[in-house]
């Protein structure tokens, strides 16, 4: 394959995915914000007493706050046991009529419940991959495994769809071939980009970045449809085109390196073309 084919349709890619994060966020991801801060963070006391009883939770949020997201929890639904803080404002700051200071009472325990025991409205999402890589995911599974890089799917990463942990990716399972093929292409960015030594400590925004662009550029040359979703993605984690522009040679090699690997020169000839 020739590298100015390669060039040629991850420039084109770089300068459109720039474009769309200069436009700003989306309308979807303002929704999918406004809808996750009504998703509260738990302690880690918390999140360990959620994984006992319920391991597949994925989102957990009282009766209400589904109430508000437009779900509801199912009749007979068991709920799951958390401990909430009591706070009040003690007794000097009430008579100074200030919010600057509250006592931590104790804790209760209430019921929260997961996104499984609900139904109704879908929840807000950052937007999806479609489309059929066909051969490409086969050839690009080959490409990471030939890597040294060990391949498994595990239900137990969820909400995430894959992690990459230094010489092993996991992938969640179920997923639509589009889905599993950008979601490849991130996690192999990472391992391609963020386990030398010298880029490990780059920031957790900049390293979202640049493994999404790459997963953006790769995905458009194969033809997969990816709407806003890489887009979202990046702003998710606040990068921005300056960031991606500053990162354009890190994301540059990995996105040419798998390029030339799965695909041939027919197919990037109808790429450009297109």
């Amino acid at each position: 394959m020739k590298s100015e084919e390669v060039n040629h349709l991850t420039m084109r890619a770089i300068e459109e995915l720039t474009a769309a994060l200069s436009a700003g966020r989306t309308e979807e991801l303002t929704c999918y914000l406004a809808a996750m801060s009504r998703l509260h963070r738990y302690s880690l006391h918390n999140v360990m007493l959620i994984a006992l009883q319920k391991p597949t939770a994925t989102h957990v949020a009282g009766f209400h706050a589904w109430n508000k997201l437009g779900r509801h929890v199912r009749k007979g639904e068991k709920g799951i046991f958390i401990l909430a803080p009591m706070i009040r404002k003690s007794e000097a700051v009430k008579a100074e009529n200030s919010d600057a200071e509250r006592v931590l009472l104790g804790f209760r325990g209430c019921a929260v419940f997961d996104y499984s025991q609900t139904e109704g409205r879908n929840l807000p999402s950052i937007g999806s991959v479609d489309g059929d890589p066909t051969h490409y995911l086969e050839r690009l599974t080959q490409f990471v495994t030939g890597q040294g890089v060990v391949l498994r799917y595990a239900e137990e990463i969820a909400p995430a769809r894959g992690v990459s942990e230094g010489g092993k990716i996991t992938l969640l399972p179920g997923m639509s071939p589009a889905e599993t093929f950008a979601t490849l292409v991130h996690e192999c960015a990472h391992e391609m980009l963020h386990r030398q030594e010298n880029r490990a400590e780059l920031s957790k925004r900049q390293k979202e970045t640049e493994a999404e662009a790459v997963a953006f550029v790769v995905c458009r040359a194969v033809g997969l449809e990816t709407g806003n979703a890489c887009q979202n993605y990046i702003q998710l984690y606040r990068g921005d085109a300056a960031l991606l522009m500053e990162s354009l040679e890190s994301v540059l090699l990995p996105a040419s390196r798998i390029l030339d690997t799965i695909c041939d020169p027919t197919d990037v000839a109808r790429s450009r073309d297109k």
